[in-house]
Order: C-alpha cells, then structure tokens, then sequence
C-alpha cells in the first residue's frame, strides 16, 4: 500500500508540474518491480491520470464552462472569444494526436527503461533553461498558429521524461503569449489531449483482454493525486507569475543524470 500511495502522490504533484510525471512513474513502477506487470498496471495508470483531469477541469472550470458556452453559442449567433479558444483547443489537440499516436510504441518501450527516461528528463532541463532567451520575444502570432506550434509541442512530451507542462508554457511564450495566458492555454488543451489518451489506453486495455490489477490501497493513491494535483496547479500557476518555474530545470537534470547513471 506504502508503494501505491507513493505512485498518487507523485501524480498529483508531478503532472502539473515541469518535471513529467510519466517519466517519475515510470522510474518508481521499475523501482518498485510494477513494470513486470505490464499491461496489468493500465487501469490503475488510468485511474491516476482521470483523478488528475478531475482537479485540472475543477481548477479550470470557470474557463472550461465559458469556452464550452461560447463555443456552442457561436454556431448559430454571436462568435465571441470562446468560439476562436475553443477552435483553436481543437486544432491543438489535433495537431497533438498527430506526433503522439505514431509513438505509442516507443512510449511503452522507453517507459520500460530508466536510461531513455533519464535523457527526457535532460531534454526537459533544457527546454526550461531556455525559457528565459524565449521570453525576451515581442512578436506575437495568430491564435491558431500558436495551437499548431502548442499542440506538436504537447505531442512531443507524451515520450516519458519530456515535461508536458514544460514543453507546453515554453512553446506559447515562444508564440508570444504574456505567462497567464501561456499559463491557462498550456492546461487548458490539456484536457482533451489526457482525456483522449486515456479513453484509447482504455479501449486497447479492454481489446487485450487482460485482467485488471488494483494494488493495495488504490483509492486513496487516487485521492492523493486528486488533492495533490489541485494544489499543484496553484502552486504552477504562482511559480509562471513569478518566472521562477524554469529552476526545475535543475531538479530534471539531476535527475535524469542519477536515471542515466543508474541504469549503466
């Protein structure tokens, strides 16, 4: 039970923050012997990621609730700001699927391996650590041409150890967005890119025929990611106020060096 709670507390807290949590769980299920579970282990990963959008749509629930009205409302009457985020939330999620399907293979395989998720972790740190040369940009671009260049970003970090967070707040600086906005776009497309992924993760699980495997103590490691997850997003959300997330960067590269070590 001590292991299962381990792995909600590190969800929670590591989703929304730029360290990926897909590459903490993947070292502690390997650490732990879960990855000899293999496909058993998928309905509990799916559980800890839904505990995770729960918080995200909660957090973000007077934004979700505004895009989704303003969206529908569009079709038939006035198209106000809702209708272009919403589109352009689409067009992301899109653009998503397109980089991150084709590698569900590779995911799987570097997931098994503490070598190749130590070099995501480095290739987060220095994602972060040029984030402050990305923000001295002035230009500004199209709404929908940062979703296109948000959304491969979001495909990129579905390979273990790679930040989506981080790749995700980097990528709309670039584009020119100030950090609150960068903020609650990064999250924002988020959800339907967590929730579709864990939707196809559900399908292939129930195709494989396998059974499912809850350990000890499931519930409250989903309790765990739900509570820790929330407070993380405030916590993101002050640390992108005060440009000091980039430091995570540091805590990514020693990390992945011990991942890289380690596994030699």
């Amino acid at each position: 039970m001590f292991e299962t709670l381990i792995l909600g507390v590190v969800q929670g807290l590591c989703e929304f923050l730029p360290v990926s949590s897909s590459g903490h769980l993947a070292l502690l299920q390997n650490f732990f012997g879960f990855s000899n579970l293999g496909e058993k282990m998928v309905a509990f990963d799916l559980l800890l990621h839904f505990a995770t959008v729960i918080s995200l749509i909660i957090y973000f629930r007077r934004e979700v609730w505004q895009v989704l009205r303003e969206w529908f409302a569009g079709f038939v009457g006035e198209k106000k700001f809702g209708w272009y985020y919403g589109w352009a939330i689409l067009l992301a999620s899109v653009m998503t699927a397109v980089i991150g399907l084709p590698m569900r293979d590779i995911v799987n395989m570097i997931s098994a391996s503490p070598l190749y998720v130590g070099c995501g972790l480095i290739f987060t740190a220095v994602i972060l650590a040029s984030v402050p040369v990305l923000s001295r940009g002035d230009k500004r671009a199209s709404l929908l041409k940062a979703a296109i260049v948000v959304g491969i970003a979001q495909g990129i970090a579905v390979l273990p150890g790679v930040s989506r967070s981080g790749m995700t707040i980097a990528a709309s600086i670039l584009m020119g967005m100030e950090l609150s906005e960068a903020f609650n776009f990064s999250f924002m497309i988020s959800i339907p890119a967590i929730l579709g992924a864990n939707l196809l993760e559900l399908l292939k699980f129930f195709k494989s025929g396998e059974s499912a495997f809850m350990p000890e103590g499931w519930q409250w490691s989903c309790v765990a990611a739900f509570v820790l997850g929330l407070a993380a997003l405030g916590i993101m959300r002050r640390l992108v106020a005060s440009e000091k997330w980039p430091y995570f960067g540091i805590y990514c590269f020693v990390l992945g060096t011990v991942a890289i070590v380690v596994s030699l």
